[in-house]
């Protein structure tokens, strides 16, 4: 059985910038795949790259781009298991994504594309169109900064009751004073929820 965790960036980002954190859970966590790619398309308002373009979104408009950015995401994920030969379901796939890199790894999850050995959103929010098809066995911790300027620390709070809701139990784990970053107690906590699940015999 193989395990794999592809690492989501924020717009404007690019897979590099994630290395460190991989690099710090493939230390922590074992025998496991760490695949950190880039997004399918160039930002369109700087360097680096998105999953889909927040130039001119708006509340109402952000759920149908999310909608239309899943094929291009579908792809690039489903190269990569390609590549590595992970079969979810057979082997342990875990997205965790930061900012549109955890709404994109959310959206998976409740729309059910692949079974997900866990998720992990790291200041992100929920806003995937309805219907959702979720698994509800899928593991889901969601971490925010409560200082967050660009995405409230609240969208995480809505997104576990939501997906309450939904039969979906989510973690959270809320740092005072943290802005819109990724912390090293955020990737410590996540490794420490992480290394039980994908060492789990099923």
């Amino acid at each position: 059985m193989k395990k794999m965790i592809v690492l989501l960036h924020g717009v404007g980002s690019r897979g590099d910038d994630l290395r460190g954190l991989g690099k710090y859970w493939s230390q922590t966590l074992g025998d496991v795949l760490v695949a950190s790619p880039d997004g399918p398309s160039h930002f369109d308002m700087g360097p680096g790259f998105q999953w889909f373009s927040v130039n001119g979104i708006t509340e109402e408009t952000r759920a149908g781009r999310i909608a239309d950015a899943r094929a291009a995401f579908n792809a690039t994920i489903n190269g990569l298991l390609e590549k590595h030969d992970v079969q979810p379901g057979r082997d342990k796939l875990v997205l965790a994504g930061f900012s549109q890199g955890a709404i994109m790894s959310l959206d998976a999850l409740v729309n059910g594309q692949w079974p997900l050995a866990a998720v992990v959103a790291f200041s992100g929010r929920l806003a995937s169109p309805r219907p959702w098809q979720p698994a509800s066995n899928t593991p889901v911790l969601l971490v925010h900064g409560m200082s967050d300027p660009v995405i409230t620390w609240k969208e995480s709070e809505r997104a576990a009751a939501a997906l309450g809701d939904a039969g979906i139990n989510a973690d959270t784990y809320f740092e005072p004073g943290v802005p819109h970053t990724l912390t090293a107690n955020g990737a410590m906590k996540a490794a420490s929820f992480l290394q039980p699940l994908l060492n789990r015999v099923d």
